[in-house]
């Protein structure tokens, strides 16, 4: 069962593909920074570095060497965001019909498409319809539908559009419920980052990330227990060195409130991280997205923090640069919600007996 990963960043929406079982065979991004990492993270996947506009669905499944069974992806967002500018002009706003284009020549078995909330605003709900009209006639469609990532067990609230699409001939519509019948607790921060704390610094490596181990004694929360690596190392903890009166200022927040100047949000121990951004690439101006402060210390959370609210284990990697590895996180699928779909997808296919899997 043959995935292929359009627009695939650090790998949040891959990770979820494969935790749900699939193979992704290939993914695609014109991002050399962004996926830096991705070969580390997916060694069996194939990376390209291409501009997915330019790209042909035969040209795709040549690469590819078989059928795909899958295209999934999340086209970029910044012009459709409803705390970006939303311009017209911007040339990224195609990506969105090009990622159905590709599937239109592919034909796979299925597709999920992701993208940000604004973009089934009044004034930009017509693109995608016009954008999903592309695969209307060969497709059941679900969507756009709306899924949060903290309704799914996340330690993060993260509403996200999905459109999903199953080949007409395999006469399984997939339903909203199909997607709900996967959902769980919200995880809390406390049990997402708190087995963090007095983590012992292992230094900087030869590849420029900063290593750590964890030694906080007891039993970690099941939400860290599944994220954890073996060894208890992981990479990306390097905090943030404030000035004393922005310390200062950031221990007088109290959690669930927010710093009236720089409008931090101050984490709960006992609540979810709002929905963590991703700033922009030096080509946009280089800006820093606002980042959440930790629940007790006076300081930002780290990469690792971050990735730990947002779903992802320990043993994945972003880039040796916190600006870079929070546009990474903030630009990326929870792997959370991404299982959670693909593991509905493989149900309704009834796909558990065909790829050696119990059912769920």
């Amino acid at each position: 069962m043959t995935l292929v990963d359009l627009f695939c960043g650090c790998g949040g929406f891959s990770l979820g593909a494969h935790n749900a079982g699939f193979e992704v065979a290939a993914a695609f991004d014109i991002d050399a920074t962004l996926t830096s990492s991705f070969k580390v993270n997916f060694p069996k996947t194939r990376l390209h570095l291409r501009d997915v506009g330019k790209l042909k669905g035969g040209e795709i499944v040549e690469l590819v060497g078989r059928p795909v069974t899958g295209v999934f992806g999340g086209p970029p967002c910044q012009g459709f965001s409803d705390i970006g500018r939303r311009d017209v002009r911007d040339p990224r706003r195609k990506l969105l019909s090009h990622f159905f284009r590709i599937v239109s020549e592919i034909k796979p078995t299925f597709f999920v498409m992701e993208n940000v909330r604004g973009l089934v605003s009044d004034d930009t709900r017509g693109l995608l319809d016009s954008a999903i009209e592309q695969v209307a006639d060969k497709y059941d469609v679900l969507g756009p539908v709306i899924l949060d990532a903290a309704e799914f067990g996340a330690a993060t609230r993260r509403r996200r559009v999905f459109v999903i699409g199953i080949d007409k001939k395999a006469k399984s519509p997939l339903q909203l419920e199909d997607i709900r019948a996967f959902e769980r607790p919200a995880a809390t921060v406390k049990s997402a980052i708190a087995d963090l704390v007095d983590a012992e610094s292992l230094g900087i490596a030869e590849d420029d990330f900063d290593y750590w181990r964890i030694t906080k004694r007891g039993r970690p929360s099941e939400y860290a227990r599944l994220l954890r690596s073996n060894d208890g190392c992981f990479a990306g903890h390097r905090m943030v060195e404030h000035k004393a009166d922005v310390a200062r200022r950031f221990a007088s927040v109290a959690p669930g409130s927010t710093d009236s100047v720089g409008r931090h949000p101050r984490l709960a121990w006992d609540g979810q991280c709002p929905t963590l951004r991703a700033g922009t690439g030096a080509d946009k101006g280089s800006r820093q997205a606002v980042r959440p402060l930790h629940p007790e210390e006076p300081r930002v959370i780290t990469v690792r923090e971050a990735a730990r609210l947002q779903g992802f284990p320990d043993r994945h990697m972003f880039h040796p640069t916190i600006w870079h590895s929070f546009r990474m996180i903030g630009n990326s699928v929870s792997p959370i919600v991404s299982e959670a779909v693909f593991l509905s997808i493989r149900k309704k296919l009834g796909l558990d007996a065909a790829m050696g899997l119990a059912a769920e």
